[in-house]
């Protein structure tokens, strides 16, 4: 339900003693409303959940791009999937086009799923090193369901049915308009009891005894009070900083882009089950494909680009006619020194921002929920649980700041000041580390529940140059006609299993068309 009056929030059932009652998400936006829905879904009337959110203050809402753990978050709210992408005028994506990133002229894939078919203990890429070095194998794109699909303009889902086939394998995300996903949810959260209030929150009134934010004042004058507080409110952070001052860990000395221009444009064929990422003089240019326009950005480094030459830049690589004015974004890489910080909960870009080359915004608000589901407190908020919360997302988000970097850092591009700062980049231990370790032989291992898998890390490091000097000794083991005759099957079979498949477009249009689109 919607409410701009003081109607009070429902009054918990069935709710344990020292159980938390009440809950006040700050803003609404894409996080907001993702917290509402999911909350309001699993603990029902046991919660009183109340969202404060202004029709004056505009959100960011350019991550229309995500990763195929997204399909987890929708399970647990009840979408569907063909009935949410309708709404929210979605498409499939198979994962990431580069373009320009290694060198000039470069281009490669970096697809979600498996790549090729395991030969004994070993992974596909280590044959290929092999046979690549020999100039006796295809470009890697061909040994992926995934990418070679991705390259066909063609999609499926994945086929649990079909056991021995690369069928199986296919993995996915979406593209959809974030705003109106944003509603889908927020129609599910007030149907499951989320009281909505509209107006300006203007302050907050902290507990003199326990430092926990005890209300958020609005500009009316009222006093939302709670005892878990959902801080959604962006980039500004208005409790997590600005009530409890909890601090920021600037990562702009690794990554020096620090604004972006969004901007959307019409559509065209073929609809692409792809985003595509293409590298600018100073900065990177994202390309999303929906039923009804395509997302547009650039994000660039204000050291390097004035924001009227990255507008120019922008406007210039369109596809379509621009359908609103370019929107201009100011950011500050890193994240909160501490996401739970007492009784406040920072989710979303109130948590940190890392720049969505791998269209991380979106899973970043439902890994933080998540977690905190698996952590939900009681009312004495025990630090032990906070410390772990905490543990875990500084983790999640070093690791996914590292694969951002190694973009950068991999290049060979040495045209504009801009990618020479990138190439020469002294990057973080932890990135060195994985760099090296591939570097010898093409190993590389998942640590501690690290959100990218294997695939892309190999994806991404091959894909931006980095060609190992050796291969794992295990390869030896067979000959040169056994791993040549290994890796045609399976680029073969692929192929096939391709050819099966329908266009993208034509699977949209049999599935999920929107209306009117």
């Amino acid at each position: 339900m919607s409410a701009d009056d003081d109607r009070p929030p429902p009054t918990p059932v069935n709710t344990p003693e020292g159980a938390i009652r009440s809950v006040v998400i700050v803003g609404g936006g894409t996080a907001g409303w993702m917290a509402a829905a999911l909350l309001s879904r699993l603990y029902g009337a046991r919660l009183a959940i109340t969202l404060v959110e202004s029709r004056e203050i505009g959100t960011i809402g350019v991550g229309e791009a995500t990763i195929p753990a997204i399909k987890l978050y929708n399970r647990l709210v009840g979408l569907e999937e063909n009935d949410f992408l309708a709404a929210t005028r979605g498409t499939f994506k198979l994962g990431i086009e580069f373009v320009d990133w290694s060198a000039l002229g470069s281009r490669y894939i970096h697809g979600f799923g498996r790549i090729g078919q395991e030969l004994g203990w070993l992974r596909t890429h280590q044959y290929w090193l092999k046979m690549q070095a020999l100039g006796r194998a295809a470009d890697l794109s061909d040994y992926s369901i995934n990418t070679a699909a991705a390259v066909a303009n063609r999609f499926s889902p994945a086929r649990p049915d079909l056991p021995d086939s690369p069928l199986r394998d296919i993995a996915y995300a979406y593209h959809f308009d974030a705003s109106l996903y944003a509603q889908v949810l927020r129609s599910r959260a007030e149907a499951q009891g989320v009281v909505r209030l509209e107006g300006r929150i203007v302050g907050s009134a902290l507990d003199p005894l326990t430092g926990h934010v005890r209300a958020v004042r609005m500009e009316n004058g009222r006093e939302v009070e709670g005892e878990l507080f959902i801080d959604c409110s962006g980039l500004r952070g208005l409790l997590i900083e600005e009530a409890l001052k909890t601090g920021y860990e600037d990562w702009s000395h690794w990554l020096a882009s620090d604004r972006a221009v969004a901007v959307p444009c019409a559509s065209v064929m073929p609809v692409t089950p792809y985003t595509r990422s293409t590298a600018r003089d100073s900065g990177w240019q994202w390309r999303i494909p929906l039923q009804h326009r395509i997302g547009n950005g650039i994000v660039y480094a204000s050291d390097y680009m004035s924001d009227d030459a990255a507008t120019a830049q922008l406007m210039a690589h369109l596809d379509g006619e621009p359908l609103a004015e370019p929107r201009l974004i100011r950011f500050t890489t890193g994240k909160r020194r501490r996401i739970w910080n007492r009784n406040v909960v920072a989710i979303g870009l109130a948590s940190g921002f890392l720049e969505p080359l791998e269209s991380t915004s979106i899973h970043l608000i439902q890994s933080n929920l998540l977690r905190l589901v698996a952590l939900f407190p009681d009312r004495s908020f025990r630090q032990a649980e906070i410390d772990l919360f905490n543990e875990q997302a500084d983790h999640e988000y070093a690791c996914t700041r590292d694969f951002i970097i190694a973009h950068y850092k991999l290049t060979a591009r040495d045209d504009t000041p801009y990618w020479r700062r990138n190439r020469d980049l002294a990057v973080p231990e932890t990135l060195q580390r994985k760099l090296d370790l591939f570097a010898s032989a093409g190993r590389v291992f998942r640590e501690n529940d690290e959100l990218f898998a294997e695939e892309s890390w190999i994806q991404v490091l091959l894909g931006q140059g980095l060609m190992p000097a050796s291969y794992d000794p295990g390869v030896d083991i067979r000959s040169e006609a056994e791993i040549e005759a290994y890796l045609d099957n399976v680029r073969r079979v692929i192929a096939r299993c391709v050819t099966t498949m329908p266009s993208h477009g034509d699977y949209v249009a049999a599935h999920c068309a929107a209306a009117g689109v």
